[in-house]
C-alpha cells in the first residue's frame, strides 16, 4: 500500500488552474433549473462560475462538478458584515458553510461595483472592513488561503483609462483604494475588474475603431511609453495595473482579474453595434484570449483570468435592452448565436452540442468519469500521470504507443485516462478526481474511436 504522506506528496506538486469562467446571473423568470445548468458546464471548457449571490439551489447545484464557484455578499449585505468578524462569520455560516467541500467555493466578492453603484448611500469604508473581517473569519476557521476575498469594480474607478500608462485611481477613491489594493497584496487575491470595451465604443463610436474595441485590431494603437495594444481590452487591462502601481504596489504582486466582459446581442435604437455577429466575434475572441495563457504588453507573462459575461440573456434586469441580451444562450436554453464551448476531452469527443442538447444528454446516473480540466498546463498534470501510472496503480497500457488511447498523442489525453481510471478504481468519490483541482467530473462519455474510457 503507498503510504499517504507519498500520495500527499506528489499531489501537493499540482497547482490550482484556472482556463475561462462565465458570470451566471438569474434575473430571468425564464430560466433553466440550477441543476441543468451545473450539467451543461461540466462538459465545456467553461471551469469557473461567478454567481452574484449565494443561492442555495446554485450552491448544492454545483456540488461534485469539479466547477470552482465565486459566491457574492450583496451590496445590501456589506454593512452587516462589516461590523465585525462575528458579524461576517454568521453570514458565512448561514451562506456557504453548509456547501463545502462537496461545491468548490474559491472566492467571495463583498459586493459588486461597490464603490460606484451608489456612491451616495454606499460608505466606502464599510467595504474595506467586511473584507477584512469576512477574510478574518475565514482564516479562523483555517480557509484563509483556499477562499479568497476580493471585490469586483467598474471602469469608472479611474480618473481615465487612456493612455494606460499614466492610468490613476479617481482622486476621492485614492484611499479607499490603497486600503483595498494592500490587502488583496496581503492575502493573494486578485484585483478584479469589469470591462466592457463594448460600452466605450457605444459612448465614442466616432474616436474608437470598432475592430480594436472587438479585439482584433492588428495595427495597433500606440501608448506613449512605447506599448503597442491590439484590443482595448488589454489597454483597460493595463490601465487597471498602472493605477494599481500609483498607489505604490508596483513591486508586490497583485493580479488582475477580468471579473466581467462581454457584448450584448441587442440593443436600444442607436446602439448600432450590438448585433449577434458582433457578440459573436467579441466573445469568440474574448474566450481565445482566455485560452492564450498570454499576458498585456505591460506584463506578457501575467497569465489574466477572465470570466465572460454572460451565460444567459436575462429578461428581468433593469436598464436598457443591451443590459439584457448579453448572454450566450436564451432563457429557454436556445443559442443567442454559436459560440463554441466544447471541450475535447470533457465529453461527446469533442462535439459541438447546443445547451439543449447537452442537457437532454446528460443524467445523473451511474456513468460518470474523471478528466482533467481543459486548461491544466504540461508540467501541472505530468506529475499527475506520473503518479496515476505509477504508485497509483493505473495499468497504462492503453496509452502507450500500441494501445487504443496513444493517439492523440498528448500529455492532456493521457493525463484524463490516466486520471478516470485511478477515479474508478477508488470508488469515484469526488475527492478521487480532485487532483488539487485539476480533475473534472463529468457525466459525459470522454470515450473517442476505439479508446474507450473504463467506468464502474
Amino acid at each position: 500500500m503507498v503510504p499517504l504522506s507519498v500520495i500527499l506528496s506528489i499531489l501537493s506538486l499540482v497547482g490550482h488552474v484556472h482556463g475561462v469562467g462565465i458570470n451566471y446571473g438569474t434575473l430571468g423568470n425564464n430560466l433553466p433549473p440550477p441543476k441543468k445548468v451545473a450539467q451543461l458546464l461540466q462538459s465545456t471548457l467553461i471551469d469557473s462560475v461567478k454567481i452574484y449571490d449565494t443561492n442555495p439551489a446554485i450552491l448544492e447545484a454545483f456540488s461534485n462538478t469539479g466547477i470552482d464557484l465565486i459566491v457574492a455578499v450583496e451590496n445590501h449585505h456589506v454593512a452587516n458584515i462589516s461590523s465585525d468578524t462575528t458579524a461576517a462569520d454568521t453570514w458565512f455560516t448561514n451562506h456557504v458553510l453548509p456547501f463545502i467541500p462537496a461545491t468548490s467555493v474559491v472566492g467571495i466578492a463583498v459586493g459588486n461595483e461597490y464603490l460606484t453603484a451608489n456612491p451616495d448611500q454606499l460608505e466606502a469604508n464599510l467595504l474595506v472592513r467586511g473584507m477584512q473581517n469576512l477574510h478574518g473569519a475565514l482564516v479562523a476557521r483555517g480557509l484563509g488561503r483556499k477562499i479568497k476575498v476580493t471585490t469586483p469594480h467598474s471602469m469608472a474607478v479611474l480618473a481615465s483609462s487612456f493612455p494606460p500608462s499614466t492610468s490613476t485611481f479617481a482622486t476621492n477613491l485614492v484611499p479607499t483604494m490603497t486600503d483595498i489594493v494592500g490587502f488583496l497584496a496581503d492575502t493573494g487575491a486578485p484585483f478584479m475588474i469589469n470591462a466592457y470595451p463594448y460600452f466605450a465604443y457605444r459612448d465614442n463610436p466616432g474616436k474608437i475603431d470598432l475592430e480594436y474595441a472587438l479585439l482584433g485590431n492588428t495595427s495597433g494603437v500606440h501608448d506613449p511609453k512605447g506599448y503597442v495594444y491590439s484590443n482595448m481590452l488589454d489597454a483597460q487591462i493595463d490601465s487597471v495595473r498602472s493605477a494599481i502601481s500609483a498607489l505604490g504596489f508596483g513591486n508586490r504582486r497583485v493580479d488582475i482579474t477580468v471579473s466581467e466582459s462581454g457584448w450584448p446581442s441587442k440593443g436600444d435604437q442607436g446602439e448600432v453595434a450590438a448585433t449577434p455577429e458582433n457578440a459573436r466575434t467579441y466573445n469568440t475572441r474574448l474566450i481565445q484570449r482566455g485560452n492564450s495563457n498570454k499576458g498585456t504588453p505591460m506584463r506578457p507573462k501575467d497569465k489574466i483570468e477572465l470570466f465572460v459575461f454572460a451565460l444567459f440573456n436575462e429578461n428581468k434586469k433593469a436598464g436598457g435592452a443591451s443590459e439584457r441580451n448579453f448572454g450566450l444562450f436564451n432563457g429557454d436554453g436556445s443559442k443567442v448565436y454559436d459560440v463554441d464551448l466544447s471541450c475535447q476531452f470533457c465529453s461527446n469527443d469533442g462535439a459541438k452540442l447546443g445547451f439543449g442538447e447537452k442537457i437532454s444528454g446528460l443524467s445523473r446516473g451511474p456513468s460518470v468519469w474523471c478528466v482533467a480540466k481543459p486548461h491544466a498546463e504540461d508540467d501541472v498534470l505530468q506529475p499527475v500521470l506520473d503518479f496515476c501510472c505509477g504508485a497509483g496503480g493505473v495499468d497504462c497500457r492503453e496509452i502507450s504507443e500500441s494501445g487504443d488511447c496513444f493517439g492523440p498523442d498528448k500529455l492532456h489525453a493521457h493525463a484524463s485516462y490516466a486520471m478516470n481510471a485511478y477515479y474508478q478504481m477508488h470508488g469515484r468519490n469526488y475527492w478521487n478526481c480532485d487532483f488539487k483541482g485539476t480533475g473534472l467530473v463529468t457525466f459525459g462519455d470522454p470515450s473517442y474511436g476505439t479508446c474507450h474510457y473504463p467506468q464502474q
